[in-house]
């Protein structure tokens, strides 16, 4: 008797955005903070919403709602940052996030994710790994390493250093 080939499982963090569901692998996820004091830096794109002092490391703060092509979000006390490790070029950058609220990590089937649907799409599809159904409600999983492209991450790494250092 045959056994079907295992699937690969992998754990992601889910998030809310507004009224929608959201997640990043828990691969690039390096740790979730409480939304506190940042420190606005000029010239920066709309999304940028600061940087954030990180026991010694200097970490750029993305709005992901105003990544996404949305409305900026409303900040109270559920919201917080998600502290995100990209790989860039030959090092590791950290970014952080601003979300909503955080849910729950699940364990998923990389057999149940659905590719995106290419029509209607709001988001830019290069940042969508895929669409899972959890509980009766859609999640769009993200590729961490993509929410920035590598020519927004230089930006940001050449902006945000020398007018800290």
């Amino acid at each position: 008797m045959e056994q079907a080939p295992k699937a690969s499982r992998t754990q992601y963090l889910t998030f809310r955005l507004r009224e929608e569901s959201f997640g990043f692998s828990i691969d690039s996820v390096r740790e979730i903070i409480e939304y506190g004091h940042l420190t606005s830096v000029p010239l920066m794109p709309d999304f940028v919403k600061g940087v954030i002092n990180l026991r010694g490391d200097v970490v750029p703060v993305i709005d992901l709602s105003i990544r996404l092509g949305r409305t900026p979000l409303i900040i109270d006390k559920r919201s917080c940052i998600i502290i995100l490790e990209i790989a860039f070029e030959d090092q590791r950058v950290v970014i952080g996030a601003v979300v909503d609220s955080v849910s729950e990590v699940v364990e998923i089937d990389e057999l149940e994710i659905e590719p995106a649907p290419s029509f209607g799409a709001k988001i830019k599809a290069q940042f969508i790994k895929g669409v899972v159904n959890i509980e009766d409600q859609f999640v769009v999983l993200f590729h961490g390493e993509r929410v920035l492209s590598i020519e927004e991450l230089a930006s940001l790494i050449d902006n945000v250093s020398p007018q800290l250092g």
